[in-house]
């Protein structure tokens, strides 16, 4: 199936990304390679909210679960971080490709409604959901689920639709 072993499609729907050390020597081929096969979703998060830290335990013994058992994910992290060295700090830690901060990151949360209530102020006030949140997406870049764990915690990665058929 073509959404299961190819998600090159869904890179032209996203910014430039940063290798996981924050530097942004990646080809596109490379981060075609990284996520060939896998199922990609964005994690909004930052680092200095609490309920992002205490999720993410949980978000990673997913991700290694699903590659346990065959089902590869790639976790791309939109930061609502302050300063980029906190962003490169957290996705070294997390083994993560990220979003870049800045303008890049911001046009990431207005397309998918999600932010982090102190960037309100910025963003407006139009959001679905603060952080943590992920959006899966689908084979073209488009939203295939949400999971909200801003609301659900741990239980939002239930929701996570990890091959054609169904739920996970």
């Amino acid at each position: 199936c073509a959404s299961r072993t190819n998600m090159i499609s869904s890179l032209s729907a996203l910014p430039n990304l940063n290798n996981p050390d924050g530097t942004t020597d990646a080809s596109l081929e490379d981060i075609s390679e990284r996520m060939r096969g896998k199922h990609v979703a964005l994690y909004f998060a930052a680092g200095w909210c609490p309920m992002c830290t205490s999720f993410e335990p949980s978000l990673l013994k997913f991700r290694e679960a699903s590659i346990s058992s065959g089902k590869n994910v790639e976790i791309i992290y939109v930061p609502s971080d302050r300063q980029a060295a906190d962003v490169v700090k957290r996705t070294s830690s997390m083994n993560m490709l990220s979003v870049p901060i800045g303008e890049e990151a911001d046009a990431m949360k207005t397309r998918f409604k999600i932010w982090a209530g102190a960037e309100s102020g910025k963003l407006g006030t139009g959001r679905r959901s603060g952080v943590p949140a992920l959006v899966v997406l689908d084979p073209k870049g488009d939203e295939m689920a949400f999971l909200a764990a801003e609301s659900k915690g741990a239980k939002a990665l239930g929701d996570w639709p990890l091959d054609d058929s169904g739920l996970w």
